[in-house]
């Protein structure tokens, strides 16, 4: 009986040992990052009447990967919600642009909100406006660089009364 316990021991100890070699966790075919959207974030700070304009942004990162996990294709969903803005207000265009806290920086990957597809706001608020399926002219290397540091990255906004940008915030990854 107790060579039985023991094999019975031996067995179970062996079980839960596993596999001596270790698993390569899966990359995620999706990466979500947010902004928290404020005028104040703006370079310059807004003052004039979108100064109180805030709001949030989702932005999903979409991709393919290869066997050995390496990202061979992408596309880019934008989902956000503003508030505060001076009733009519007309957003014109929003992007990701490269730039850390504090420092302007070049779009880096566009919406496709534009001039024909301008945005009315008639209170001045405005939930879950979405574009999908984005493109970026700069590529595969750019999509790395932001997972690499998505505070070296930011949202904005952009309306009429401040075409180079309403409200702002860098990205945080989820």
């Amino acid at each position: 009986m107790k060579r039985y316990a023991i094999i019975t021991a031996m067995g179970i100890l062996a079980a839960a040992c596993g596999s001596s070699s270790p698993t390569t966790p899966t990359p995620a075919n999706t990466i979500v990052f947010t902004a928290a959207l404020s005028a104040a974030n703006e370079v310059p700070p807004i003052t004039n009447a979108d100064q109180n304009a805030r709001g949030t942004a989702t932005v999903t990162f979409n991709l393919t990967r290869d066997s050995a996990g390496t990202i061979t294709a992408a596309t880019v969903n934008f989902v956000y919600n503003v508030t505060g803005f001076p009733a009519g207000t007309v957003l014109r265009a929003t992007h990701v642009h490269e730039g850390g806290p504090s420092v302007p920086g070049g779009v880096k990957i566009d919406s496709l909100l534009g001039p024909a597809t301008a945005i009315t706001l008639p209170d001045g608020t405005m939930n879950n406006i979405t574009f999908s399926n984005a493109t970026f002219p700069d590529g595969l290397t750019l999509i790395n660089q932001i997972i690499a540091n998505p505070n070296g990255y930011y949202f904005n906004v952009h309306s009429n009364l401040n075409p180079g940008g309403a409200v702002r915030g860098q990205l945080v990854k989820q």
